[in-house]
């Protein structure tokens, strides 16, 4: 497991980290679909984990602005 960093920011940084991490996510989801089209098995996997451990950090992100 990556060691843990602690950083300090404001709720509108981490809204922007979101919107960032949003755009960054819609890429790879598109580009899985692409790949599917394609039938790049090895591709779809690859974008598809990218697009999903994004999606998990973006939740985690959201949660702390939420509370």
């Amino acid at each position: 497991m990556a060691d843990t960093i602690t950083v300090k920011l404001t709720s509108d940084e981490i809204e922007m980290l979101v919107d960032a991490l949003e755009a960054d996510q819609e890429g790879y989801v598109e580009a899985a679909k692409e790949a599917r089209g394609n039938n790049r098995r090895d591709e779809v996997a690859t974008f598809t984990e990218a697009a999903t451990r994004i999606d998990t950090l973006k939740t985690r992100l959201q949660a702390l602005i939420d509370d």
